[in-house]
């Protein structure tokens, strides 16, 4: 009954990471950021102008952060998210933290979303700081504060694949170590 948090920075590879990790490990996939943008789309509004509204309505993110908890109460999942990891502290068995260089994440977002490479930084930053303070005021949470992770890693020069054998071989050690397979 595994469970596997995945949090970082936009475009840090989050998402290609835990796909391709739940996928190994034979365990469910949930992306708490596909169900905020979900969200998004059911109310008709871009991302930036959903991260606006929830900086106004905890709501929100409490809906999608409760949706987190939920499944990974179920067991077996790796589940990926901005504050992933910080809502799963006492469920989640190992915590993980990707980042990567501003440049290098907006290049990222500009090829994946089909934006300007000017578009997708703006994009970047806005996102994560609207994160910042709604993560603080709502949770009281520095998302700056890396301290409950178990392994973080810098993407911005090594590929995805690597990035996957990486948390692989961590992830598959700590987990057998606790029992878990």
């Amino acid at each position: 009954m595994g469970v596997v948090a995945i949090s970082g920075q936009a475009a840090s590879g989050k998402t290609t990471v835990a796909k391709e990790l739940a996928n190994r490990l034979g365990y469910r996939f949930v992306s708490i950021g596909e169900l905020f943008r979900r969200i998004a789309i059911e109310r008709g509004v871009s991302l930036i102008e959903l991260h606006k509204i929830a900086e106004r309505d905890f709501s929100i993110d409490r809906a999608v952060d409760e949706a987190a908890i939920s499944e990974a109460r179920k067991g077996n999942a790796v589940i990926e998210g901005h504050l992933a990891a910080w809502i799963l502290r006492d469920v989640a068995d190992v915590r993980i933290y990707l980042k990567a260089d501003i440049s290098t994440r907006a290049r990222r977002l500009s090829s994946r979303d089909g934006k300007t490479l000017d578009d997708a930084i703006n994009e970047v930053r806005i996102r994560e700081e609207s994160n910042r303070r709604r993560y603080l005021t709502i949770y009281g949470i520095d998302i700056n504060d890396l301290s409950i992770f178990d392994l973080v890693i810098d993407t911005t020069y090594i590929g995805a694949e690597q990035v996957v054998d990486l948390v692989y071989n961590y992830v598959y050690n700590v987990l057998r170590s606790k029992n878990r397979f």
